[in-house]
């Protein structure tokens, strides 16, 4: 069983842990934060400047990272990967969800309780696919993208990097989100949307256009 740490310690580790714990790959030997907190049972165990200690100590074989915004996870996998060069990140999916056939997921990247990726789709390296949320076939999900529980895809639907998708959104078939856009709650999208916009409604309407890392959660 591998060994592995979870960067970060707020609510999204929580769903994390649950994840790791329930599929029974890895082991998780700690979190690394800034902070003293314990987590459901899991102590910090260190933060990001002795990770490469801790790597040493603990006989650390890879990292996750638990940060729900996803330029916040972007700006912390680079200087993970700058502190400690070849660091491994995993990849973590609860047995609940269904993978289909020639589906690929790339590391770093959750897929949560429930959660659905249908034939031939691709997903990048550390987004999240929240509980239930459902990817229809010939997708491509990109870089730093995170899916809310519920969001619902058509078939060859195309999500920019670090997109994020809102609780209960639906995309019908071949809709492109562009990079860094923001899809809010129960849109449903029925045309492509440009990068950097936030969109919502039924049909989605693009209201404004936002800055590139600019916070949304």
């Amino acid at each position: 069983m591998k060994r592995i740490v979870i960067i970060g310690s707020g609510g999204h580790a929580k769903s994390i842990i649950d994840v790791v714990e329930r599929e029974r790959k890895h082991r998780i030997v700690g979190l690394i934060d800034t902070t003293s907190r314990e987590v459901m049972g899991y102590r910090v165990i260190g933060d990001e400047a002795s990770l490469q200690a801790l790597i040493k100590e603990y006989r650390v074989d890879g990292a996750l990272i638990a940060i729900g915004d996803n330029s916040v996870r972007a700006q912390v996998a680079e200087r993970i990967e700058s502190l400690c060069p070849g660091i491994q990140f995993t990849v973590a999916i609860h047995p609940t969800a269904c993978i289909g056939r020639d589906a690929t997921i790339g590391a770093g990247t959750v897929v949560m309780a429930g959660a659905v990726i249908n034939a031939c789709s691709a997903i990048d390296r550390h987004c999240i696919i929240n509980t239930g949320a459902c990817i229809d076939h010939d997708c491509k999900v990109h870089d730093f993208v995170s899916l809310a529980p519920g969001v619902i895809t058509g078939g060859e639907c195309n999500i920019g990097a670090y997109a994020a998708v809102g609780l209960g959104a639906n995309l019908i078939h071949g809709i492109t989100i562009g990079d860094h856009a923001v899809i809010g709650a129960g849109t449903l999208v029925i045309n492509d949307i440009e990068s950097l916009a936030v969109a919502y409604g039924v049909p989605a309407k693009v209201v404004r256009l936002r800055e590139q890392g600019e916070r949304y959660l």
